[in-house]
């Protein structure tokens, strides 16, 4: 079987195609190592958005943690401090009732006017 022209011919097509096809995947290639590298670049300033972004919540909610543990503090105290007022009342009831008492005998033995 002798090759002819035109089997000469499709061979160099179907070899320029095939040379093509590699040019077209090499450039495919370098374009998606490209864009990889872009998102890779997008993805590290994401995380590190992110992670800035953790961190100020986390000082936020330590600041929010030492605010509250503050007014906390700060209510116990006035707490035991009303705690002392009643617990001072309480002990004055006695002592009161016995003036009222006293002042209610006075007035009992003064002559009326």
């Amino acid at each position: 079987m002798q090759p002819t022209d035109i089997t000469i011919e499709i061979l160099k097509d179907i070899r320029q195609e095939i040379r093509e096809t590699k040019d077209e995947l090499r450039q495919t290639r370098t374009d998606l190592q490209a864009e990889m590298h872009g998102v890779r670049v997008e993805l590290r300033q994401t995380r590190e958005e992110l992670s800035e972004r953790i961190d100020q919540t986390n000082r936020r909610v330590v600041e929010a943690e030492i605010r509250t543990a503050t007014a906390i503090t700060e209510l116990v105290g006035a707490v035991r401090e009303v705690r002392d007022e009643f617990r001072s009342a309480r002990d004055l009831r006695p002592r009161v009732e016995r003036c009222e008492q006293d002042i209610a005998d006075i007035k009992r033995r003064l002559p009326e006017t």
